[in-house]
């Protein structure tokens, strides 16, 4: 007989089902979207290639700590952390198949519970989009865990954007108005704006004595016809918040109607959608 497979631990993802076969697409289509948006994994790094150790926190399907051991092949060792087993077990795959899996390792780990790493153990850590899942108090705590297992003189990297993009879609903006909404009264956002995340690190990154602390914003500009992948974001990403706007916020009875509305306005060609990225980095002391 087989073990029966590891159940997940309940979650506060903005996304109930991990194991939604829509948002591991969405997901996989946003990471690479982003990374690409950036000019790449590390691109404000003085020398990425020193690096010895790194560790991505919620790592999803595991795209961008792929893509880094591509980039970097002097990198020795790479662990990526994710509290889905679906996501991992993907990330796992996708090693494979680029032929790194000899340097990269991949674990299933609630980073809100444990970060079982050895003290000072990494040289970088990063960490992208965590607003999906983390609440405003849980930023003190993760700073401390994330300084306890990056080395002295080491970088501690976070990657958040706007909570919704800026688009001249009035279907999309209502739609982006509700997630916004939603996403303040579960404990998500600081403030009801839109880069009230974004925001705030800098200031909670030298609180907790991290030097040269310095920002760099990244714009992904979507135009119709231009960019598929930002399209099929927007697409599925409207369909599987749906649960969590029953939950924290309000889906109008018209919810599909202005969901519809948002895809067609968006492939307009006079339509433009952009999504600011703010990457925060610093050192540890």
């Amino acid at each position: 007989m087989q073990p029966e497979p590891r159940k997940e631990q309940p979650s506060t993802y903005f996304v109930p089902d991990r194991t939604n076969k829509d948002e591991r697409t969405r997901v996989q289509i946003q990471d690479t979207m982003i990374t690409n948006a950036m000019g790449g994994v590390l691109p404000e790094q003085v020398d990425p290639a020193n690096l010895r150790r790194i560790i991505d926190i919620g790592c999803g399907t595991g795209g961008w700590l792929v893509e880094s051991a591509k980039t970097y092949p002097d990198i020795e060792r790479l662990i990526g952390i994710d509290i889905s087993n679906r996501m991992i077990e993907y990330a796992r795959k996708q090693a494979q198949a680029e032929h790194v899996a000899g340097r990269v390792e991949f674990q299933v780990m609630d980073v809100l519970h444990t970060l079982d790493f050895p003290q000072h153990h990494f040289d970088l850590l990063n960490h992208r989009l965590g607003t999906s899942y983390l609440r405003t108090w849980d930023w003190p705590n993760l700073l401390t865990k994330y300084q306890h297992v990056t080395r002295p003189g080491g970088v501690i990297r976070i990657t958040e954007g706007d909570i919704c993009t800026v688009s001249s879609s009035p279907a999309l903006t209502q739609l982006n108005d509700l997630t916004r909404e939603a996403f303040y009264h579960a404990g998500h956002l600081f403030t009801p704006d839109n880069d009230s995340v974004p925001n705030k690190l800098p200031e909670l990154f030298r609180h907790h004595g991290l030097t040269d602390v310095h920002t760099r914003t990244s714009l992904l500009k979507y135009l119709p016809g231009a960019e598929d992948s930002f399209f099929d974001d927007v697409k599925l990403v409207f369909r599987t918040v749906v649960p969590f706007l029953r939950k924290w916020g309000r889906v109008p009875d018209n919810y599909d109607e202005i969901y519809q509305q948002a895809l067609t306005e968006i492939q307009q060609p006079d339509c433009v959608t952009t999504w600011h990225l703010v990457t925060i980095w610093g050192t540890n002391k």
